[in-house]
């Protein structure tokens, strides 16, 4: 059984469809909009500065909702899911049905969708039909929405959550359209906006609210932070150990000692992000910093099967073995694009993701495909045989990396 929305109103149910067709979040617009970027800014609201000792004052005020039941509930929810270590971050345009299904085979035990803008989604449903599309196996299933309004918020939640796991709250988003729409890293400077908009979506779903964030510059406004979160009825943390301003992640490394803190100061669990880009890092970031999971996002991109313990050529060691290339994991993506649909942008940065390294063997291939203003799956499957009739190889190399080989605690075995 797959899943479609009801058209009808703003319910959702599901029925029964063809085998092949993806869940689309299809319901009767409220507004049509004028402009369709999904990042286009959420709203004029004035961003207010806080510093540590209001930080302290937004937890001392917040509603108990978490106590005892919310943290057995989180847990029990959690372990329900089969305490998954493997996750697909959430990436905007990139983290859609058909790669997170391909990282699935390859070893992801949950995903995210890409981040989806609240009020947008509730107000159009073309993009609701393009942006978000689910299916039967595509679970555990992370939702994340960027907002800062609790109630629109609401409204894009409870659109989605018959068919997730979680829904999520991007907190940690550090690009400067997130500064111009107040949401995403920009929101920890309006702790109290933050709190009302975890305390909405706690007191008023059936899935359980998670939130991403990245940390502050101080290790105390972070502890405070996540704190806060939790009080506020968020049932899991992943952490981005970056700063806002660290958004270079070849020059500045993630911090697994930040992220170790957050873990050993809330009681929900906890998710890592950064520096993952082969399983020796998962084993080592289980390990060193404790928490229950590892996010994977710019690594994935360029090597879907990272988490099947195959590595690009840079990480590996003469004795593992090349059985794999990323021009198999492409047609395997392409394929699955077939049976989900996607915009065409979607796929294009993936080619260019998966292929990188290939395109800058042959780079007029890199050439004709970039002048292509229509794609087609027929031009793409003859532009992967092209490559590799002109002996292009790149091969991923498999380390074994048993599941088994990762305690309950994360250490390795």
């Amino acid at each position: 059984m797959k899943y479609i929305l009801s058209p009808r109103n703003t319910s959702i149910k599901s029925i029964i469809s063809l085998p092949t067709k993806p869940l689309m979040a299809s319901s009767v617009a409220l507004t049509q909009i004028q402009d369709q970027n999904p990042l286009r800014d959420l709203g004029d609201e004035q961003q207010q500065e806080v510093d540590s000792s209001s930080i302290t004052d937004v937890v001392s005020q917040s509603r108990n909702l978490s106590g005892e039941s919310l943290i057995e509930r989180a847990w029990a929810h959690w372990t329900k899911l089969g305490k998954p270590k493997l996750i697909v971050a959430p990436m905007v345009d990139n983290s859609e049905l058909p790669f997170r299904m391909l990282c699935r085979k390859y070893g992801a035990q949950a995903a995210y969708t890409p981040m989806l803008h609240s009020r947008i989604f509730t107000e159009t449903e073309k993009y609701r039909r393009e942006e978000f599309t689910t299916c039967e196996e595509d679970r555990p299933l992370f939702v994340q929405f960027c907002a800062n309004d609790p109630d629109i918020l609401l409204e894009a939640a409870k659109r989605v959550e018959p068919y997730c796991d979680y829904v999520d709250i991007n907190l940690g988003c550090p690009q400067r359209i997130a500064r111009r729409g107040n949401y995403g890293a920009f929101l920890m400077d309006n702790l109290p906006l933050v709190k009302s908009l975890v305390e909405k979506l706690a007191s008023n779903l059936n899935v359980p609210v998670s939130c991403k964030i990245r940390v502050f510059p101080k290790l105390e406004d972070t502890i405070k932070y996540a704190k806060m979160l939790e009080e506020a009825g968020c049932s899991l943390l992943a952490v981005h150990g970056r700063t806002r301003d660290e958004k270079d992640q070849k020059k500045v490394r993630a911090d697994w000692k930040a992220i170790k803190a957050v873990k050993s100061c809330i009681r929900v669990p906890v998710l890592a992000n950064g520096n993952i880009r082969h399983m020796d890092d998962v084993h080592d970031c289980l390990r060193e910093t404790g928490v229950d999971g590892v996010l994977s996002a710019d690594s994935l991109l360029e090597n879907p099967a990272l988490f099947a313990g195959y590595r690009t050529p840079e990480w590996a060691s003469v004795s593992e073995e090349a059985n794999l290339d990323q021009a198999d994991l492409l047609v395997e993506y392409l394929k699955l694009c077939e049976t989900y649909p996607v915009p065409w942008r979607m796929i294009r940065a993936h080619v260019h993701k998966m292929l990188g390294e290939w395109f800058r063997i042959q780079p007029h291939v890199r050439e004709d495909f970039n002048a292509q203003s229509k794609l087609t799956f027929e031009y793409l499957y003859n532009m992967v045989d092209q490559l590799r009739e002109l002996g292009v190889r790149i091969p991923l190399h498999q380390k074994n990396f048993p599941l088994s080989g990762v305690q309950a605690n994360g250490s390795a075995m």
